[in-house]
């Protein structure tokens, strides 16, 4: 076949030889799949893939669930034994009126152990989310025996009491004085706590409404 006796005119294509006839087909057929795959295809595939991801994370989303849902009645006997334990902490927290009291067996406390105080001052409240701190500077004299058993005194008291910054020195009488005795000073910070009722004022806000 002599492609150079082909009449290319489009008008004639009807005469051209069939072989140039399936060729010319099969050209534009490749042409069209390409042009559809560019604009349409491509671009359901990548709706495709993103459908698919987000199939998974519905499918993970849905298991999830599905164990929170079987696991239910525990979650709620854990929520019940949290609330119990917070209510049971709740109640070591002293209301006004026990604060006195409170301070008191902290000074019981320590003298019971048979420390001397030279220090113990109460300071203002420090009000949070619930509660308010109370902290109390104090100094006391003693030996290592005696500190232990006021600490351990405080942590048994009925109510939420801790101890910070504890500083322990010797007594500088007995080292200008060269006594043997060894007593000790410790400086540290005793905190209690107060539950703020619902509605109370906390420290300050009085004095903030009064000038207002």
């Amino acid at each position: 076949m002599n492609l150079s006796n082909i009449n290319w005119d489009i008008e004639n294509a009807g005469t051209w030889p069939v072989p140039v006839k399936a060729g010319i087909i099969v050209v534009l057929c490749a042409l069209v799949t390409g042009l559809s795959f560019y604009f349409d295809t491509q671009q359901q595939l990548a709706d495709l893939e993103s459908q698919e991801a987000k199939e998974q994370e519905l499918k993970s989303s849905f298991e999830l669930k599905q164990k929170k849902a079987a696991n239910l009645e525990e979650y709620k006997q854990q929520l019940d034994e949290i609330e119990k334990s917070f209510g049971d902490l709740l109640r070591q927290l002293p209301d006004k009126t026990e604060v006195p009291d409170l301070l008191v067996d902290v000074s019981q406390t320590g003298l019971a152990s048979g420390l001397e105080f030279e220090l113990f001052k109460p300071a203002a409240e420090i009000p949070k989310d619930f509660y308010a701190e109370l902290p109390i500077d104090i100094r006391v004299i003693g030996n290592y025996m005696e500190f232990g058993t006021f600490i351990s005194g405080l942590a048994s008291l009925p109510r939420i009491v801790t101890i910070h910054n504890v500083k322990i020195t010797p007594r500088s009488k007995d080292v200008a004085g060269g006594n043997k005795s060894k007593m000790l000073v410790m400086e540290a910070l005793v905190k209690t706590y107060r539950y703020l009722e619902d509605g109370a004022p906390q420290p300050g806000q009085d004095k903030k409404n009064r000038r207002q």
